[in-house]
This record gives structure tokens, C-alpha cells and sequence, in this order.
């Protein structure tokens, strides 16, 4: 009765890993051959959950690199608001003033709505940063950037001209 090759069967216990089903706690069973070289099977890895308060220990401790400013406390603009100043400003009758204005406004809301940026100097570049979307309105985040008016001082000439 000679066998060509016999086989052992051998049982491994996962001792240190959770197990999270029953099938993982039974032992595994593993057939290897005797006149072979005995390799190590690995087990399979399992990665390892961080927990809340080792997630915490880990971050990093939080900067303030700037600091915000306060919103105004000014009252907010209204339209009958816009179109006097805009009056005082041009000098143009209210009554060909105000149907241009509500017309921009209409125009601007749209452009919105349809996701497009706006890039109307000097008032700045708008472009949406969130938009949802309500029952009865949509709400917009908007990003405005503006450039800063620097006043220049007259320029000095460097030498007086010769009369």
C-alpha cells in the first residue's frame, strides 16, 4: 500500500481578527502535501475600522488663518432704492429709468437660473457656488468677485517743466 503522496489536513483558528459572520469563526481547513515543501498560506486581511475617537486623534489640530468679517449691518437695497440713485446719478427721468432697470434685473435673474457666470464690470464676476432647488423657489449661493478700487495718487512729475 504505498501511496504516492499523502495529505495532511490541518485546522488554523483567526484568533486576533473580529470575525463579523459565523463562517469566519470556524476553522479553516487547509490541505497540504507532505512531500512538498510546507508554505504558509497567509490569511486574507481585513482593514481596520477607525473608530470616532481614534479618527479624532489623528486630525490635525485647526488653524485660523484668517479671520471673517462681519456682515453689514446696513439695511438691505431695494429696487425703488436702485433706481432713484441710479436718477441722481445719470441725471436720466425716472419714468425711462425704471422699466431699463426691472429689464437688467429680469435679464441677470435668468442668466442665473440657467447656471451661466456673470462677468459685469465693476460690479464683478458672479458665478453660482451651490444651487437647490424648492418646492416653490431656488435657492442660490452666489460668489461675487471684485476687484479692488485702488485710489492712485496724482502722479508727481520728477521734475518741475521749464517755462
Amino acid at each position: 500500500m504505498a501511496r504516492s503522496t499523502t495529505t495532511k489536513t490541518t485546522t488554523r483558528k483567526t484568533a486576533a481578527k473580529p470575525a463579523s459572520t459565523p463562517a469566519k469563526t470556524a476553522a479553516k481547513s487547509t490541505t497540504k502535501s507532505t512531500t512538498k515543501a510546507t508554505a504558509k498560506v497567509p490569511l486574507p486581511r481585513t482593514r481596520k475600522k477607525a473608530t470616532p475617537a481614534t479618527a479624532a486623534a489623528d486630525a490635525p489640530e485647526a488653524v485660523v488663518v484668517t479671520e471673517t468679517k462681519p456682515v453689514s449691518s446696513q439695511e438691505e437695497m431695494k429696487k425703488p432704492e436702485l433706481i432713484d440713485m441710479i436718477v441722481e446719478k445719470t441725471g436720466v427721468k425716472k419714468r425711462d429709468v425704471k422699466p431699463a432697470i426691472e429689464a437688467a434685473l429680469d435679464i441677470l435673474g435668468e442668466a442665473l437660473a440657467e447656471g451661466r457666470e456673470l462677468n459685469l464690470q465693476p460690479f464683478g464676476k458672479v458665478r453660482i457656488n451651490r444651487l437647490k432647488e424648492l418646492s416653490g423657489a431656488r435657492v442660490m449661493n452666489l460668489k461675487v468677485r471684485q476687484k479692488i478700487k485702488i485710489e492712485e495718487d496724482v502722479k508727481d512729475p520728477l521734475a518741475e517743466p521749464a517755462e
